[in-house]
């Protein structure tokens, strides 16, 4: 049996591949790849950047409530 990651059977990654290669052509594929690596990995930074400021603004506000709790 096939694994399948959702919608993404092994049939459809291979026509998916092949049309990809027709349309953009086999030397434009390298390209494509880093150009969707970069895009997904400065995705990745600015949603932990983003996490990272929620928390820290989850982090002063609690202090906060515990410095007007001991006045």
């Amino acid at each position: 049996m096939l694994t399948t990651f959702g919608f993404l059977t092994p049939t459809t990654a291979v026509v998916l591949l092949v049309v990809a290669v027709v349309i953009f052509g086999p030397g434009k594929l390298p390209e494509l790849g880093k150009s969707l690596g970069r895009g997904i990995k400065e995705f990745r930074s600015a949603t932990t950047d983003l996490e990272n400021v929620e928390s820290t603004k989850d982090l002063n506000k609690g202090s906060n409530n515990i410095v007007r709790e001991g006045c």
